[in-house]
């Protein structure tokens, strides 16, 4: 049997909002301030497991976590103005404190540069302190003028991971945007995320960035969404705020910097990319709940206890193994209701008991995915659900690369660029020749955005729009 997927791909938009409510991920346009929404208990647990994913990979490769304050002076945030300009249409103001105005006031957090390097300013003094890597999980507020989306594009991001780093030379901090992009790539691969990883262009990099590397997916109805970044910041932020360390030499300098940072936008894509028209797959890695246990009534009420009796030493022994599972004992939906509830919320395993497995000592089991179902002895199903969680989560991530990667083209002409945006969507790739007068002049002739070029170059062949040989190919996309 073969889920559909025609409402998943087809009517994405309606699908992700029909999905965050009714699977109770996330409640979203109801709490009355625009832009933000409300984690609920199933997807709280979800950001959570994903979260824990990432801050083992940041720990094992030697970032520390902290905690900032969400305000910031507004002299403060101003040191750098090139990074102000960058934000300034989109921050929060703190303008009175109770019935009286402010002296100065105080921005919510749109994004830490500033106020990390302030107190690093404070902390470290010389090279025999560096690399210094720090990291914090907290909520940023931006005011969206768009149209907002939940978990897409908000105003108040509450899955901000922003990771800033302090090198003593140029080199050092390029090497760590490297190992950023390598600790997303294996966080993205983890879960099952495909992508593709370019350098933005130099007219849409962070402001104050020497240069940006971003990592960008595409979602259900072809848009690109761009789910990481990595930015090298050179001295800007240091030189802003006079900031020098004594180096190896004796001499004094301004340090190099990195940030990097994930959104909400992953547990967005989590969701999303694996989707029927039943509801979300999600990778057992990270599920809530990666078993549910659903007993099928028996004939008599003695045959009944028996069954319920069996589920619940069933979820015991699962439960001692480390495997996060649930048992679905409510009287008031037939086992076909429950089916389509967990289904909904992304469940990857189901197991279902009746009198026939508990005569038998075995339980039924059946995948999300692909709904590939089989009877195991019951002492063996801890061994099985794991061996069906390898085997899933690998045919997840290989069904989602061969769907992404047919969904980027490359192209000689912007006709079909556009043409092939604006029908079937997906990310786009062209000759260029490096110039900001023609990567603009792509994005004005097929009403999309560019993505940025590939890390390495691609030569050959001539620009798109000047003709000019092509130093590297650009990728464009339609995106949120």
């Amino acid at each position: 049997m073969k889920i559909s997927r025609e409402k998943w791909s087809q009517n994405f938009s309606q699908w992700f909002d029909w999905v965050l409510s009714q699977a109770e991920f996330y409640d979203y346009g109801r709490y009355p301030v625009k832009g933000t929404g409300v984690w609920m208990p199933y997807g709280f647990k979800l950001r959570q497991n994903v979260i824990d994913l990432l801050r083992s990979l940041l720990d094992q490769t030697g970032h520390e976590e902290l905690l900032f304050p969400l305000l910031i002076p507004e002299g403060l945030l101003k040191k750098e103005s090139e990074h102000i300009r960058g934000f300034e249409r989109e921050v929060f103001w703190v303008t009175q404190g109770g019935e009286e105005k402010l002296e100065e006031r105080f921005a919510l957090r749109p994004t830490s540069e500033v106020s990390i390097t302030f107190m690093e300013s404070l902390w470290i003094k010389g090279y025999t302190q560096l690399p210094r890597k720090f990291y914090q999980i907290v909520s940023v507020f931006r005011y969206e003028t768009k149209a907002t989306r939940p978990l897409i594009r908000v105003r108040e991001l509450t899955t901000f991971k922003e990771a800033h780093t302090l090198h003593e030379t140029y080199d050092d901090a390029a090497r760590q945007v490297n190992e950023a992009v390598e600790i997303y790539s294996k966080f993205f691969d983890a879960l099952g995320i495909p992508y593709l990883i370019s350098k933005r262009p130099e007219w849409d990099k962070f402001a104050g960035a020497e240069y940006t590397i971003a990592l960008d997916t595409i979602m259900p109805d072809g848009r690109a969404l761009q789910i990481g970044t990595a930015h090298h910041l050179g001295q800007h932020f240091t030189k802003a705020m006079d900031y020098k360390v004594q180096r190896a030499d004796g001499s004094l300098d301004y340090p190099h910097q990195t940030s990097y940072g994930v959104s909400d936008r992953v547990i967005a894509t989590v969701i999303s990319i694996n989707g029927d028209d039943h509801g979300p797959i999600l990778p057992p890695l990270v599920a809530p709940i990666e078993v549910v246990i659903i007993p099928i009534p028996a004939k008599n009420p003695e045959d009944d206890q028996r069954v319920l009796s069996y589920a619940k030493e069933v979820l015991s022994m699962l439960r001692s193994s480390g495997v996060r599972a649930t048992l679905d004992d409510s009287k008031d939906k037939t086992p076909g209701e429950k089916y389509y509830v967990w289904e909904l919320k992304g469940v990857p395993i189901r197991i279902e008991i009746g009198m026939r497995e508990v005569t038998s000592g075995t339980v039924f089991l059946k995948r999300r995915d692909t709904l590939e179902s089989k009877v195991v002895g019951r002492e063996g199903v801890v061994e099985e659900i794991r061996e069906l969680e390898r085997r899933m989560s690998e045919d997840l991530k290989a069904r989602a690369w061969k769907e992404f990667r047919e969904k980027v083209r490359a192209f000689d002409s912007l006709d079909d660029v556009k043409k092939f945006l604006e029908t079937r969507g997906g990310i786009a790739e062209v000759r260029w020749c490096g110039s900001e007068s023609c990567g603009l002049k792509i994005e004005e002739e097929t009403n999309s955005r560019v993505l940025g070029a590939p890390l390495e170059p691609t030569g050959g062949g001539n620009c798109v729009v000047c003709g000019k040989p092509a130093s590297n190919s650009l990728r464009i996309a339609k995106t949120y």
